[in-house]
């Protein structure tokens, strides 16, 4: 009997404990939901901001390299006006035609692989750019969601 009394004001306790439960207020909720939406922004702000560094550095190897093809492309181009010019002068010579050939095609492939990394330098560019609006438009929006708290003056 004693046992039944004891489980019977335990259920009581557990069915009246949602009743006592804390009601949460709209203001409550719209300042939990505004703080998520800043952690969100803060979030998205400190990844972007990684990977600028991250694409920053990598504009350093990719200015190297165009610097680098560049170069090579107008070696191979000094090269095959070379090779025409003897060619030119014995234009009947196999072996100088044949010399003259391959240094034309170096000159082609150098010359696209030149191209190729001023595009991908230049793609990087824009998306260093992009980030960095990202960044700028992320960091406006989390300042005018900051509440704008003016210490009261001490008299």
């Amino acid at each position: 009997m004693k046992t039944n009394k004891i489980i019977f004001c335990l259920g009581l306790v557990l069915l009246a404990f949602p009743l006592t439960a804390q009601v949460v207020s709209k203001d409550s909720l719209s300042n939990l939901r505004e703080q998520k939406q800043m952690l969100e922004i803060s979030k998205r702000l400190n990844e972007n901001k990684m990977q600028l560094a991250k694409l920053e550095n990598e504009r350093e190897e990719k200015m190297m390299e165009v610097s680098q093809t560049s170069e090579n492309a107008q070696k191979s181009a000094d090269a095959n006006k070379q090779a025409a010019d003897k060619l030119k002068d014995e234009s009947q010579d196999r072996k100088l035609a044949r010399r003259a050939n391959n240094s034309a095609g170096s000159a082609k492939s150098d010359a696209k692989k030149a191209r190729k990394a001023g595009y991908s330098l230049g793609k990087l560019d824009s998306n260093i750019n992009a980030l960095k609006a990202s960044i700028q438009k992320d960091e406006k929006e989390l300042a005018d969601m900051q509440p704008n708290i003016h210490p009261e003056p001490m008299y």
